[in-house]
């Protein structure tokens, strides 16, 4: 089902739609849009630049969904779903390309991956991260799912200090390796860090969090994107009953 949301900020009312993104026109919409956040703000090597998209091999096998502003027609956030049934046909997920993940052959329930998650710097609010769960919420309830699994990325452009500072975060109150472990393929290289360094979480990333979702060990380096990627792991059943309402039927 379609969402339609009006998000109000300081300057305008905006009506924002989510949708599925099908067709190649539609998934190129969102190749562009990543290409555009991931080169510009990350200075990201990405498969495709010369054409101005960010493409790869797993985007034949995924769900694309994204959020759209009805008054000018332009996809404004977008991601891509995997899961395991598309994962078994690839041989991995995605995020095992950067971490070996212990225990995931033992969690019990069909498991969706996200990936490649991005907003317009314009529109990066509370509003259109709910509009694109709205649509998120569908596919997780469609699907019966009972894992939502994924990469959150922190820039890495200031040599690592915030990554560091973000994890001493993270480790205190969002690490959880009981259902699942992530070993990094390739760590964040050490790095000694004064105590005073203030660190302000990216908005996905937190948006994770406040869902309820758990950081499932140490953070990978990923030299392409420029930015230290977060294995994150939400079980259905820890759902946070605040946010719920964007996941419906999924509690």
């Amino acid at each position: 089902m379609t969402q339609i949301a009006s998000i109000r900020d300081t300057r305008t009312e905006r009506r924002l739609q989510a949708e599925r993104l099908v067709g190649e026109k539609a998934l190129q919409e969102a190749q562009a849009l990543r290409f555009s956040v991931f080169s510009g703000e990350f200075n990201a090597r990405l498969k495709g630049a010369e054409l101005g998209l960010d493409v790869d091999d797993y985007d034949v096998h995924c769900v694309h969904i994204g959020v759209r502003d009805l008054s000018s027609g332009r996809l404004v956030a977008t991601t891509r779903l995997l899961d395991h049934k598309a994962a078994n046909t690839l041989g991995q997920f995605y995020s095992e390309e950067e971490f070996s993940l212990h225990g995931l052959r033992h969690l019990q329930g069909p498991i969706l991956e996200l990936g490649r998650t991005c907003v317009d710097p314009s529109y990066r609010n509370g509003g259109t991260i709910a509009v694109l769960w709205s649509e998120l919420a569908e596919i997780l309830n469609e699907g019966g799912y009972s894992y939502l699994m994924g990469c959150a990325s922190i820039p890495m452009q200031d040599g690592g200090i915030q990554a560091h500072a973000i994890m001493q975060r993270l480790r205190e109150r969002y690490l959880c390796t009981e259902h699942l472990r992530a070993e990094p393929k390739n760590p964040l290289p050490t790095l000694d860090l004064p105590n005073n360094v203030i660190c302000e979480m990216p908005p996905l990333l937190k948006a994770y969090m406040r869902l309820g979702a758990k950081i499932c060990g140490e953070p990978c380096w990923d030299e392409d994107f420029q930015v230290a990627d977060v294995f994150i792991l939400l079980k259905r059943d820890d759902l946070c009953p605040r946010y719920a309402r964007h996941f419906k039927a999924a509690v």
